[in-house]
């Protein structure tokens, strides 16, 4: 796989990271750069790791691991959706911070799931892991980075309704994602 395609790939395997990362700064109040960082840190790390992890599992497990990481997305990012359209309401006591480590763990494997399976497809084509895994997780770390700003942005247009809506796109990146595998 040449340079470009790999780039391509980050790309792609970033959006469900930058999307989510534009959810948490729609919520995050008082929003610091060390925030971002630590979003964009999360997310590049899982999708540093998940290629790799992914290759090495690619010679004895490529057909699991492509059958159930769409549901594992759907299902982690449903399940945080909900959580926070929930807390929007504010009828339970959850605590309101996307910065927690369980919350930002959750949201790292579930949107790295797809770069799981993207690592068996680099082992099936005779990529260096390493190497497209570093580009993969740099990418993912700007894009997450970055899109915690934008979504601050939008979190000040939408005031007290932004968690409300970045429960709805958290529930529907894991939808498309379902959607998508299934067809």
């Amino acid at each position: 796989m040449g340079v470009f395609s790999i780039v391509f790939l980050a790309i792609a395997l970033a959006m469900d990271a930058f999307s989510v990362a534009v959810t948490d700064g729609m919520i995050v109040k008082h929003m610091r750069i060390r925030d971002a960082f630590k979003i964009g840190l999360y997310f590049g790390t899982f999708q540093f790791l998940m290629p790799c992890i992914g290759n090495f599992l690619s010679s004895f497990t490529a057909d699991y691991i492509e059958s159930a990481d769409h549901w594992i997305a759907f299902i982690l990012l449903s399940f945080l959706g909900v959580r926070m359209i929930i807390e929007s309401r504010g009828e339970h006591e959850i605590p309101k911070n996307p910065l927690k480590h369980s919350t930002l763990l959750l949201m790292a494997i579930a949107t790295s799931i797809d770069a799981l399976a993207a690592g068996v497809t680099l082992a099936a084509v005779d990529t260096p892991i390493i190497l497209s895994s570093a580009v993969i997780g740099v990418t993912a770390f700007i894009f997450s980075f970055c899109g915690m700003f934008i979504g601050r942005r939008f979190g000040d247009f939408l005031g007290t309704k932004a968690e409300t809506a970045g429960g709805i796109i958290l529930i529907l990146i894991g939808t498309k994602t379902l959607i998508e595998h299934l067809m």
